[in-house]
């Protein structure tokens, strides 16, 4: 038999910089709620600001009882080391038994951050999170998506960054009033060492974020530098654009839009890869995609070996007519 963990189940609840929430957290509050009491941890802005009531309102839908507002005073809540100060702080004030977090690439280093000050177990690139023999139990794919694996956390708290898509978002059974307590830490000398001098809010894009997108359309070296049909793809498809190592490397597409095991892990439910091998690399940040479409003129590509639905073709042939069929059947 299983219960809920003990403690409250503290989920960071990434924001953008107008407030809105980020889709994953809407996720993570969903798995959440099937460990026990969920709470939520905002970092608040300059003039510590709370989430407005809008975004209150839709916490509560998905079950946040207490939101915990993390004031880090003249401190710089985006570095890492500060954020990672704060958290940890936090869950122990909260006495927390899971701290949740998106398994971005800035949260996965605040999950180890937090694990070493804590001594808690830490799991990153998870794909699931359940409560197993009174454990907390996560999923994760490793050796490049070879091996299925379940990991028992031992010890009283549980540090899980849990992949984006990892779990359909659905509000809770019961709606519940989100109520604001301000939580002021102080940190150290040493999380202060780096200092922001300038930040750049990248310019808004139409399309969904690469690591939540439900849709991802990715280019590789069989592209030649042209990702226009593939964006045309994607807009069609309401996706997002991503690539291969080789296609960034050359300076064809933004290191951002890079997926693999040292770039984004994405777990979409429709892959569309054009021009791509399928290299071990890249295999490890895609393989657990819902529906793998590969598009490739060798039909000895290793993607095809993980793929559900293989065309051997040339992608310049391929995908305007993909497109052009699309659009008809959307009218």
């Amino acid at each position: 038999m299983t219960t809920p963990v003990t403690g409250p189940v503290l989920v960071l609840l990434d924001h953008a910089a107008d407030g809105g929430l980020r889709q994953p957290v809407l996720e993570l509050l969903t798995a959440a709620r099937a460990l026990g009491t969920v709470h939520g941890a905002w970092t608040a802005d300059a003039d510590g600001s709370d989430p407005d009531a809008r975004t209150l309102e839709l916490l509560g839908t998905y079950g946040v009882e207490t939101v915990h507002r993390l004031d880090v005073g003249d401190a710089d809540v985006r570095l890492t080391p500060v954020l990672a100060q704060g958290l940890t702080a936090l869950v122990q004030s909260a006495g927390a038994s899971v701290l949740l977090l998106t398994s971005s690439f800035e949260n996965k280093e605040v999950a180890a951050r937090v694990g070493l000050a804590t001594g808690a177990g830490v799991v990153v690139d998870a794909s699931a999170v359940e409560v197993a023999d009174d454990r907390v139990v996560a999923a994760k794919t490793v050796f490049a998506g070879t091996w299925n694996t379940r990991c028992a956390v031992r010890t009283p708290l549980a540090v899980i960054a849990l992949k984006a898509g990892s779990v359909q978002a659905e509000p809770a059974a019961e709606r519940v009033t989100a109520t604001v307590v301000a939580q002021a830490v102080t940190v150290d000398d040493g999380a202060r060492r780096v200092r922001v001098t300038e930040h750049t809010e990248r310019a808004a894009s139409t399309r969904p974020d690469l690591a939540a997108a439900q849709v991802v359309v990715v280019g590789g070296r069989g592209t030649n530098g042209d990702f226009a049909l593939l964006e045309e793809l994607a807009d069609v498809l309401g996706g997002a654009v991503g690539a291969t190592r080789v296609a960034t490397d050359e300076g064809w597409i933004g290191h951002d839009a890079q997926i693999g095991q040292t770039g984004v892990t994405v777990a979409p439910q429709l892959y569309i890869g054009a021009g791509v091998s399928g290299a071990v690399h890249h295999r490890g940040g895609m393989q657990s995609a819902g529906t793998i479409v590969a598009i490739n003129n060798d039909p000895e590509a290793p993607i095809f070996e993980i793929a559900d639905f293989g065309i051997v073709g040339d992608l310049f042939t391929v995908l305007p007519q993909a497109t052009a069929e699309l659009r008809r059947l959307k009218g």
